[in-house]
């Protein structure tokens, strides 16, 4: 954050500061992660997010149900199969910025 920060400016991050840190709690989770990584690349139903995370039906479940709760992901439902995307381009973005800290070459 730059030094010349406001007033009106801190008060405003003030006001955002349980958004922001419910989002990164959300991120948080080993598992959260891995299904947000995985949804960057497009819609997922369940199963595939199982297969692609070698976990079982009620963790994935589990953890998306989360995700959905924090507003993160969106749900579709084609007959029995449930489809999951981002919500927005905040955990693209957010993720993108992990992955250039910790899993880019170099680091």
């Amino acid at each position: 954050m730059s030094p010349d920060i406001t007033d009106e400016d801190m008060d405003r991050i003030a006001g955002k500061a349980t958004e922001a840190s419910n989002f990164l709690k959300a991120l948080s989770h080993e598992g959260r992660m891995m299904i947000l990584c995985h949804l960057v690349s497009g819609e997922k139903s369940v199963t595939e997010l199982e297969e692609l995370l070698s976990a079982r039906q009620a963790a994935v479940s589990q953890q998306l149900s989360r995700l959905r709760l924090e507003g993160l992901v969106v749900p579709r439902r084609v007959g029995k199969a449930i489809y999951y995307s981002l919500a927005d381009d905040r955990p693209r973005r957010t993720l993108e910025l992990v992955y250039d800290m910790f899993c880019a070459d170099g680091v």
